[in-house]
């Protein structure tokens, strides 16, 4: 007996299935890139809802407050009603630490852009509430009080030295530079690896329709001829 073949029909469709486009996967590359960018301004604003102020974390910039607070120390600020904030003396240190803004408050001499982070000595009402604060290592008090609305929170917990990485990339200028390199080298990377994979893919594929003997028959299908041996019996 002599052998025959068979044509069986293959559809190309199912040889190749049906892969994202490069384009697509660098848009999905870039949004998750985004998403994790976005995650560090989630958490600040689920910590401002939580802890009722539009300021809950600054950076100990200054020793004003040794051995209390460290310069670099990161603090977590709460909202308090003014005549909730607690007052104390100069000598027991009792009073709360509260964080306020003293630009172009009126008795401060060259105040710093940074929120400044004393401590209430003392406290009075004068149709609004008014606080005369101090700064732990300093000798004296400071030079003018501070009114309630200049206020950004109380301090109600802290993670020591985290806050250097801040100062140190501030007092640098290298903060923004950093962030966009960083945010260069991570889509460059994410483009990178998705146009590789690609390459992967379509050289797998390229073998495996070589494994494959092809023709096409009177309608113009891909076909597999497939021998059958029909001398053995």
């Amino acid at each position: 007996m002599e052998k025959k073949n068979l044509i069986q029909p293959i559809n190309r469709k199912k040889l190749k299935k049906k892969e994202p486009s490069v384009k697509r996967k660098i848009i999905i590359g870039v949004i998750l890139l985004i998403f994790a960018f976005s995650g560090s301004f989630l958490i600040y604003y689920i910590l401002q809802v939580a802890l009722h102020t539009s300021n809950p974390m600054v950076v100990v910039v200054s020793r004003s407050m040794e051995p209390t607070l460290l310069r670099g120390d990161l603090l977590f600020l709460e909202w308090k009603d003014s005549s909730q904030i607690k007052s104390g003396s100069i000598i027991g240190k009792e009073g709360d630490i509260i964080v306020f803004d003293a630009r172009n408050l009126p008795g401060w001499i060259n105040p710093p852009n940074d929120p400044i982070v004393h401590r209430v000595v003392d406290k009075w009402y004068d149709g609004a509430w008014f606080f005369q604060t101090k700064g732990d290592a300093n000798p004296t008090i400071d030079s003018a009080p501070v009114p309630e609305n200049r206020i950004l929170g109380v301090v109600v917990g802290r993670i020591p030295y985290i806050g250097w990485v801040k100062i140190l990339l501030t007092d640098s200028g290298l903060l923004i530079p950093l962030l966009v390199i960083v945010s260069a080298l991570l889509i460059i990377s994410i483009i990178w690896d998705i146009a590789r994979k690609d390459d992967n893919k379509k050289g797998k594929n390229k073998e495996k329709e070589n494994l494959i003997l092809k023709d096409m028959d009177e309608n113009n299908n891909q076909v597999r001829r497939i021998e059958f041996d029909f001398t053995k019996t």
